[in-house]
């Protein structure tokens, strides 16, 4: 982490600490780093451990303290992506947004271009300076092709897909008890790969109005499976159809939300 970036994150993360119960964000761990509650009456409080790297969601990691711990107001570090998702999961209940607050993470230039991001910065900035988001260069190679060569390049990849459910799990707006995916109603169990295109689709349309393009589904599939694509089609038409797009707003409703 840079020093003058790590020295901005220490200062928020400080400032915050002296009026609420706590923060949550990452900490460096002998290898990588992992989420953790920095509370003010720690005494091993060392927020030289703070850490932003690698990007991980911190989202459900947050409803669950919320939800474990009613009185609490804590803070939480995230970046762009990480705002939308705490808007959406507030959307539907997930989160009470008055009770965090959020430290805004900008990410640099070179981090978007990493993750395809078209904003690459939270509505508000504590940490960072705005830089340009990038087109999804691979999204808009995918729109030129034929629906004939799109289904094919989804079959093959589709193939590859070992239903290890790291996508659902790493999603920080995947908040269901039970999950349609694990419903043999709708995806027949044991078979490898999951039948074309039930699983993928289900999996798609719930993401349909939801998805914050975080594209931490793609980083943690063991098939590389670029499934930001898939999503980033659907956000694209979601914005076309209805004006809406995921983590603008907590007063935009979603789509395709039945009852808020």
């Amino acid at each position: 982490m840079d020093v003058e970036i790590r020295e901005q994150l220490k200062t928020a993360v400080e400032q915050v600490l002296a009026r609420l119960d706590g923060v949550l964000a990452l900490k460096k761990e002998p290898v990588g780093a992992a989420p953790h509650l920095y509370r003010a009456d720690d005494e091993d409080l060392d927020l030289d451990m703070l850490a932003l790297d690698p990007h991980y969601p911190l989202a459900l990691v947050l409803d669950g303290l919320l939800d474990n711990f009613p009185e609490t107001r804590l803070g939480v570090v995230a970046r762009g992506c990480d705002e939308w998702a705490l808007i959406e999961l507030a959307k539907r209940h997930q989160v009470d947004l008055d009770r965090l607050e959020i430290i805004g993470v900008a990410c640099s230039h070179e981090q978007a271009v990493e993750c395809r991001c078209a904003e690459p910065y939270p509505s508000r900035i504590s940490v960072g300076t705005k830089a340009d988001g990038v087109e999804d260069a691979l999204v808009a190679e995918h729109r030129q092709l034929s629906l004939e060569e799109r289904n094919v390049f989804w079959e093959q990849l589709f193939a590859q897909c070992i239903k290890c459910y790291g996508c659902r799990n790493i999603c920080p707006v995947c908040y269901c008890p039970a999950c349609a995916l694990e419903d043999e109603i709708w995806v027949e169990r044991g078979l490898m790969a999951p039948p074309f295109p039930s699983y993928h689709l289900v999996r798609a349309m719930h993401m349909l109005g939801r998805c914050i393009g975080c594209k931490q589904c793609e980083l943690v599939c063991p098939a590389d499976i670029p499934l930001p694509i898939l999503y980033t089609l659907m956000r694209q038409d979601a914005a076309e159809l209805w004006g809406y797009r995921p983590g603008k707003s907590v007063d935009d409703r979603p789509p395709l939300l039945v009852a808020l």
